[in-house]
């Protein structure tokens, strides 16, 4: 479904990303694991084309994405739920959802899209009417996610979703990414709690330094020696 070719990205003078190649089969939930500043948000930004690549390619389903505009990612069928959630704070759960589906495709299916999304997050259903400012960060973070898939897309990228959550939320939180992945939605996530990314997906790519130095079944990754010592602290 996704597939990126030695992709390079510069911040002014610096590189950022060197040579980054993966790919992601429909159906998947695959992690992108690193240290703080290793490139993962900057992976997600350059597919989701907030940022534009210098070298390599990235191809979606068939489409180069290279050049396509961040706006148009939506109607590919790709939807990128940021760091920090990023809600509006002064609308309400329903309408943050509705900024959500504004592609005609989209807007075309709102009114069941809500229904599939609010029965996923049943929380969230009765949370409609309430200012997103108003609720806990576990509910901001589900609004946020739900916004995502109320664009009915094929790739979801979720960028540190369990990012300032108490463990009983993030428990909720995975739970939530692995049911909305059997509904069929490919998932591509980047997350600092690098444990339980390995137990959801079922590949990972390891990213140090902008570079891809390991990837493989998460089976595999957990027994490697420099991931248990690095970022499993075994």
């Amino acid at each position: 479904m996704l597939r990126l070719r030695d992709v390079s990205v510069f911040y002014g003078d610096m590189q950022a990303l060197h040579d980054v190649s993966l790919e992601i089969q429909q159906g998947e939930i695959v992690a992108l694991v690193g240290a703080n500043g290793a490139g993962k948000t900057t992976t997600l930004k350059t597919i989701s084309g907030l940022l534009r690549p210098a070298a390599g390619s990235i191809e979606f389903d068939g489409t180069r994405l290279d050049a396509v505009p961040a706006h148009d990612m939506a109607k590919l069928g790709i939807a990128h739920v940021p760091e920090g959630r990023r809600l509006f704070p002064l609308l309400t759960v329903e309408e943050n959802l509705d900024l959500g589906s504004m592609t005609p495709a989209a807007r075309a299916q709102r009114s069941e899209t809500k229904e599939w999304v609010f029965k996923l997050l049943a929380r969230l259903a009765e949370r409609r009417h309430q200012l997103a400012e108003t609720l806990s960060g576990g509910e901001q973070q589900m609004c946020a996610i739900a916004r995502g898939l109320m664009a009915r897309p094929k790739l979801l990228l979720l960028d540190e979703p369990s990012l300032g959550l108490a463990p009983i939320l993030v428990n909720e939180l995975f739970a939530t990414i692995a049911a909305i992945n059997r509904e069929g939605v490919t998932i591509l996530l980047v997350e600092q709690n690098v444990r339980r990314s390995l137990a959801l997906a079922g590949r990972a790519y390891v990213l140090e330094n902008g570079r891809i130095v390991l990837s493989g079944p998460t089976a595999d990754l957990k027994t490697n020696p420099h991931v248990k010592k690095a970022y499993l602290g075994l």
